[in-house]
């Protein structure tokens, strides 16, 4: 986690291991396009498996889908806190949601074997941008918006959730949070064009 701060401000970057397993769940139930907002794919691909018989009698794909995008929007609210519990083998606070029980019984020790593993690829691109300096970009920005206004910044926070994702882009969810994607960061023009409007807005 990074924290960049100054006089009644706050911008936090980190990652989220649930997140990461959700990802991993949508992907290889083929669920494209679910959830607000509609994310690409995860990166590196994840392998996508037919659950047509897994959740036949539960609902079937429509009903996974339902199931996963409140589940998503659950995890976007209670972050940073991992909100609703991921307790293997039962799933028990999954009983609402019986198609997507199922399929985290099915898959979860795949997905927590490869959220480990780009939680671990995050660690060392954090390190990375510590020892580079690249991880003041994002007060740089606030620098420069505040030289520009010519006064102190508006009391504000806002939370960058970086997550393994194909596309390298940023999605902003208002009021505080953005999502984008891991390597972002390292394309600095292209991670202006996506924070510095909101970073804008915030000041």
């Amino acid at each position: 986690m990074h924290h960049a701060s100054g006089s009644g401000w706050q911008i936090s970057t980190d990652t989220s291991g649930p997140m990461i397993i959700a990802l991993y769940v949508r992907d290889t139930a083929g669920l494209d396009g679910a959830g607000s907002p509609a994310l690409s794919h995860a990166a590196p691909k994840i392998r996508r498996a037919d659950h047509t018989h897994l959740t036949a009698e539960v609902g079937g794909i429509s009903a996974l889908k339902t199931e996963w995008e409140a589940w998503w929007e659950q995890l976007l609210k209670a972050h940073p806190h991992p909100s609703p519990e991921l307790s293997p083998p039962e799933f028990e606070a999954f009983g609402n949601s019986p198609a997507l029980q199922r399929v985290l019984q099915a898959h979860f020790g795949a997905a927590l074997t490869w959220a480990r593993e780009r939680r671990s690829e995050y660690a060392e691109l954090e390190a990375e941008r510590a020892a580079s300096g690249s991880d003041q970009l994002i007060a740089d920005l606030v620098d420069d918006r505040l030289m520009e206004v010519g006064r102190d910044a508006r009391d504000f926070s806002l939370t960058i959730i970086e997550l393994p994702l194909n596309e390298q882009r940023a999605w902003y969810l208002e009021p505080d949070k953005i999502i984008m994607s891991h390597g972002l960061m390292g394309q600095p023009e292209l991670f202006r064009s996506y924070v510095q409007p909101v970073v804008e807005m915030l000041v």
